[in-house]
C-alpha cells in the first residue's frame, strides 16, 4: 500500500502523546537536556519562519531523547502587549464598542476573552508538524506565574535603584500610542523632500533660511541654531527671529553641533520633537512646544491646522508658507526615517514621562559570557553585532501606554506624584506608613497606568518555565538551568537573546543557556522576505496536507545553514515528500522478502559487512555535524546514506531474484540496520519513521522509536569503505560500457584486471553480481581486443570478441589522457605556488601530492594501452 502521510500523523502523534513521551521530570540519573521554545505572539498563526525555527528544535529535542538524556522541551506563548491590544481593540469596533468608552478591566476581560478564544491556535499548528514540546508545561507570559515573576523582578531592581521613573525623549507609535524601545524602531531609506524655509530677523527686513524634512513642526520651534564657527551668521548671534505664519519671537544661538555644511548650515530647532534638538534645547534651556496629540495629529499648542493629521498637516502648511513668502524652495532628499516594527508607522520622537531601566553595569556579564566564549553564538559572526549593541546599549524604556500586560507595580499618594512600589494596594499601603509617615486606604493609592514592555516578561523566559524567580531554589531550576540549546532569529538577538543573557546573569549567576542557534530568513527563490502583502508566503497546513510533515520538514533543512537565508521553493518539500516515498518503497520492498533457513550468499555477507562500516563512520559524522549546529548537513548526510548507499547499494546487492527466499541471517541483519537508520532519520522524520519501526518486527505497547537508544559509533573498516568504493566505480564503468556498446544486462560479461594491490579483491562477489560477470580474471599484459577503463590506476578490461574499434578506443583514450593531463597541471599549479606550500595545513599538502602520485600513474596506464594501439 501507499503511504499515507495523513492518517500516519495523526495515529502516531496521538500514540506519543497517550503515553506521556514528550514529557520529561526531574531524574537524577539521567543527563537534561533542556530547550525554551521562542514563545510565539498569542496573535500568530504558524508561518514559514516559525516552521524552519521549530522544525530544528525538534530534531535537536528528538535526538537528545535517542541519545537517552531527560529531553525537555518548554512550550508557551508571549502576551504581546501591543500586538494583542490592537487585535482587541479592532475586536470591539467590530462590535460597535470604542476603547475609550469601557473601562481598564472592562477592556482587560475582553483581552483575556480574545486570549482563550485565539491564544493556542499555534501551539496546536505545531503539532501539526511533529513538535515534541512537554505540552504539561505550557506557559504564557502573562499567566499567574509568570506575572508575578515579573512583578518581583521590577521591585528587586527598582530596590536597587536600577529602575526610575524620568521625562526623557523617546519613540513614540502614533497607531499603538504607546512608546516603544529604540530597538523596536526600524530604519527605512526613503525619498523626501527638504524643504527651505525663511524666517525674518527681528526688527528688520533681513531674513535666515533654514532646511528641514519636516516643515509641519515649525508650529513647535523655539529657536535657530547656526555654528559659532560659521562666518555667514556670526552677525546674527544674540538676535531674534520670527516663526513663519504663527509668528512666534524666537532666538538665533549658537552651537557647534550643527553641521555648517548640511542645508543652508542654519538649524531649526524644535525640543518636543527631535532627540537632538532636545538636547540642545536641555543645553540653551529653551521652551519646549509639544505640538502632537497621541495619535499624531495636532494639537492646540500647534495653533494651526488643529486635529489634522501630522503628514496632512505638512501637505497643507506648505502652500501657506509660499502664499506667506516664507518657502523659498523644495529639493528632492533621501534620507532614512524610523517606522514601528510593530505597526510599521512613521515614529514620532516625543518627550515623554516613562520608566527606564539602566542598564551599563547590568550587560557587562552577559558581554563577557558571548565574547569569551561561555556561550556560543552560531554561526560566530554575530558575536560582532552582539558586542556592539551590549558595547552602546541606552537605558531600557520598559513602560508602554497600553492596558494589556503587566501593569507598572507603582501606587501614587492621593492627589500626588509620591509612590511607591509594591506586589498589591495593600503592601503599597503599609510602605506609605513606612516610607512617609501616612495611613491610607489600599483603595485611595491610584496604580500607574502603564504597563511594562512585552520584552520585560519575555527576558526572564528561562527562568520563569521553572518558577527560578519565586523560588529560586527549586528543585526544576536547579536540575534544568541553564537550558543546553536557544534556536531564535537574528533580528531578535539583542531584544531577547541578549536580554535574557542579562536576566540570567542578574539572577542566578550563570548563563540561561550553553548554545544559541541563530537561524537565517525564509525567503522567496527571488530573495525576497515572504510576506502576506507579497502573497509569497505559502499556507504551513496547507504544505503540510500537501507533502506531509516529514515532506515540509526535509525540504525546509535541505538547504538552511545556521545563520543562512532559506529560499524556499515547493520543490523543496515535493523533494522531501519523495524522499518520505523513497523510503516507504524500501520498507516494502524489505517486507515482501520470503526467508528460508539456506546458507548466506557472500556477496550479501560482504555488502552487509560493509554497510556496517559505512554506518559507524556515518554515525561519527553525524556526531561532529551536530556538536558543530551543521543540521542542514547532518539531515544530508543521513538522506544520502539512505537513498544511495542503503537503497541503490545495500538492499540491490542482497536482494534475491524474483521468486526466490532470502536467507535468514541476511534478512535478520538487513532489518537491524534498516532499524539503526530509521533511528538516524527519526529527529528529522518522526512519522514515517516510527510507521515503518513499529512494523519492522513486532512491538509491545508503549514501544516507540522516539524512545530507543540511538545506535553508536562502532568500528569501521576503513580498507573496506575503500575497496567498496572502487567496487561502485567499477559497476559503473561496466554499466556505463554496456550502454555505449548497447549490450543488454541479460548478457554476461568477462572482466580481466591488470594484477595491482588496489584491485578489490575480496569483494569480487559482489563484482559478479552487480555487474552480471561470469568471470573475473587477474592478467599481467593488455589482453588484445578488449575494451578498457581505469579505476584509481586499476587497469580492466571487458574482451569484445572482435567488437573493439581502435579508432574509438584510441579517441577515448586520448581523450582521457588530455583530461589527466589537464588535472595534474592544476594540481602541480597548486604545489609548484611557494605561498601554498607555506601556508596549507600539512595534511591538505599531502593530499595534493597523493592527487599528484595517482594522475602521474593514471597517465603512464592510459599512454601504455594507446601504445598497443598504434
Amino acid at each position: 500500500m501507499a503511504y499515507d502521510p495523513q492518517t500516519s500523523e495523526e495515529k502516531w502523534y496521538r500514540y506519543w502523546m497517550e503515553h506521556g513521551f514528550f514529557h520529561s521530570a526531574v531524574d537524577r540519573t539521567k543527563s537534561p537536556y533542556c530547550v525554551v521554545i521562542p514563545p510565539p505572539n498569542v496573535t500568530g498563526v504558524l508561518h514559514m519562519g516559525h516552521m524552519l525555527n521549530n522544525t530544528i528544535q525538534d530534531v535537536l529535542v528528538r535526538r537528545a531523547r535517542l541519545q537517552g538524556k531527560n529531553a525537555c522541551w518548554v512550550p508557551g506563548t508571549d502576551h504581546a502587549s501591543i500586538a494583542t491590544e490592537a487585535k482587541v481593540v479592532a475586536s470591539l469596533k467590530s462590535k460597535g464598542i470604542e476603547k475609550k468608552d469601557i473601562s481598564r478591566e472592562e477592556f482587560i476581560e475582553h483581552a483575556w476573552e480574545w486570549t482563550r478564544k485565539y491564544g493556542g491556535i499555534i501551539l496546536e499548528q505545531l503539532k501539526r508538524l511533529g513538535a515534541s514540546c512537554d505540552w504539561e508545561r505550557t506557559a504564557f507570559t502573562m499567566d499567574e506565574t509568570r506575572s508575578a515573576s515579573v512583578i518581583q523582578v521590577f521591585i528587586d531592581l527598582y530596590n536597587k535603584g536600577l529602575i526610575y521613573k524620568g521625562v526623557r525623549m523617546i519613540n513614540w507609535d502614533t497607531a499603538a500610542k504607546t512608546a516603544v524601545s529604540d530597538e523596536e524602531v526600524i530604519y527605512k531609506e526613503e525619498q523626501s523632500k527638504l524643504y527651505y524655509l525663511r524666517y525674518r530677523i527681528d526688527g528688520c527686513d533681513e531674513y535666515i533660511t533654514i532646511a528641514t524634512t519636516r516643515p509641519e513642526t515649525i508650529l513647535g520651534d523655539t529657536a535657530v541654531c547656526v555654528n559659532p564657527n560659521d562666518e555667514r551668521f556670526r552677525r546674527l548671534a544674540g538676535k531674534q527671529c520670527i516663526v513663519p505664519l504663527v509668528n512666534r519671537v524666537i532666538p538665533i544661538i549658537q552651537d557647534e553641533y550643527v553641521d555648517m555644511a548640511f542645508g543652508t548650515g542654519a538649524l531649526k530647532i524644535t525640543p518636543a520633537h527631535d532627540i537632538n534638538d532636545h538636547e540642545i534645547g536641555y543645553k540653551h534651556r529653551l521652551e519646549s512646544i509639544d505640538i502632537f496629540n497621541d495619535d499624531g495629529t495636532l494639537n492646540e499648542n500647534a495653533r494651526l491646522f488643529i486635529g489634522s493629521d501630522r503628514f496632512d498637516a505638512r501637505r497643507d502648511i506648505i502652500p501657506a508658507l509660499e502664499a506667506s513668502g516664507n518657502l523659498v524652495k523644495i529639493e528632492d532628499y533621501i534620507n532614512k526615517v524610523g517606522y514601528s516594527e510593530r505597526t510599521d508607522v512613521v515614529i514620532e520622537p516625543r518627550l515623554s514621562m516613562q520608566w527606564f531601566l539602566k542598564m551599563k553595569d547590568l550587560v557587562k556579564p552577559a558581554l563577557a559570557a558571548v565574547m569569551e566564549d561561555e556561550i556560543a553564538l552560531v554561526p560566530a559572526k554575530y558575536k560582532n553585532t552582539y558586542r556592539h549593541w551590549m558595547e552602546n546599549v541606552k537605558d531600557w524604556n520598559i513602560s508602554r501606554q497600553l492596558w494589556w500586560g503587566h501593569r507598572v507595580p507603582a501606587y501614587y499618594l492621593p492627589g500626588s506624584n509620591d509612590f511607591v512600589v509594591a506586589r498589591s494596594g495593600e503592601e503599597a499601603a503599609a510602605l506609605v506608613k513606612e516610607k512617609f509617615g501616612l495611613t491610607v486606604n489600599p483603595t485611595d493609592l491610584q496604580q500607574d497606568e502603564d504597563c511594562l514592555d512585552t520584552w520585560f516578561s519575555s527576558w526572564l523566559w528561562p527562568l520563569s518555565v521553572f518558577n527560578g524567580i519565586l523560588e529560586p531554589d527549586n528543585e526544576e531550576i536547579n536540575y534544568y538551568y541553564p537550558t543546553n540549546d536557544l534556536v531564535s532569529g537574528p533580528d531578535i538577538l539583542f531584544f531577547w537573546i541578549a536580554r535574557m543573557i542579562v536576566a540570567g546573569y542578574e539572577y542566578r549567576g550563570t548563563k540561561p543557556f550553553g548554545n544559541v542557534y541563530l537561524t537565517g530568513l525564509v525567503r522567496d527563490k527571488q530573495r525576497r522576505k515572504m510576506s502576506k502583502t507579497l502573497g509569497n508566503s505559502p499556507d504551513p497546513l496547507e504544505l503540510i496536507s500537501r507533502y506531509g510533515a516529514d515532506g515540509v520538514r526535509v525540504g525546509m533543512l535541505l538547504c538552511s545553514p545556521a545563520g543562512g537565508d532559506l529560499l524556499f521553493d515547493e520543490s523543496l518539500p515535493g523533494q522531501g515528500r519523495n524522499f518520505t516515498t523513497k523510503i516507504w518503497n524500501a520498507f516494502q520492498l524489505v517486507s515482501n522478502w520470503q526467508t528460508a533457513d539456506i546458507p548466506q550468499p557472500t556477496h550479501s555477507r560482504l555488502a552487509l559487512e560493509w554497510f556496517e562500516s559505512y554506518l559507524a563512520e556515518s554515525i561519527k559524522t553525524l556526531d561532529t555535524q551536530f556538536k558543530q549546529y551543521r543540521v542542514s548537513e547532518a539531515l544530508m548526510t543521513v538522506y544520502t546514506g539512505f537513498r544511495d548507499e542503503f537503497s541503490s547499494w545495500l538492499l540491490e546487492i542482497i536482494k534475491p531474484t524474483r521468486g526466490i527466499p532470502v536467507d535468514r541471517a541476511t534478512r535478520e541483519t538487513c532489518i537491524r540496520l534498516f532499524e539503526r537508520l530509521l533511528q538516524l532519520l527519526h529527529p528529522f522524520m518522526p512519522f514515517i519513521t516510527e510507521e515503518i519501526w513499529q512494523q519492522l518486527r513486532e512491538r509491545e505497547e508503549g514501544e516507540s522509536i522516539m524512545i530507543s537508544r540511538l545506535p553508536e559509533a562502532g568500528n569501521a573498516d576503513s580498507a573496506l569503505l575503500e575497496d567498496f568504493e572502487r567496487v561502485k566505480e567499477i559497476i559503473a564503468a561496466l554499466r556505463n560500457l554496456r550502454a555505449q556498446r548497447d549490450i543488454a544486462f541479460r548478457e554476461t560479461l568477462e572482466l580481466k584486471v591488470k594484477r595491482h594491490p588496489r584491485h578489490p579483491r575480496r569483494l569480487e562477489s559482489i563484482l559478479l553480481k552487480m555487474g552480471n560477470l561470469d568471470a573475473i580474471e587477474e592478467v599481467s599484459e593488455n589482453p588484445p581486443g578488449s575494451w578498457s577503463f581505469i579505476i584509481d590506476t586499476i587497469e580492466y578490461f571487458v574482451p569484445a570478441a572482435g567488437k573493439v574499434d581502435p579508432d574509438a578506443a584510441k579517441t577515448k583514450l586520448e581523450s582521457d589522457l588530455a583530461y589527466a593531463k589537464g588535472f595534474l597541471a592544476s594540481v602541480m599549479k597548486k604545489l609548484n605556488n611557494e605561498k601554498f606550500i607555506n601556508g596549507a595545513p600539512p595534511a591538505v599538502i599531502e593530499n595534493e601530492r597523493k592527487k599528484q602520485a595517482d594522475a602521474e600513474a593514471k597517465i603512464r596506464a592510459i599512454e601504455e594501452q594507446l601504445s598497443h594501439l598504434t
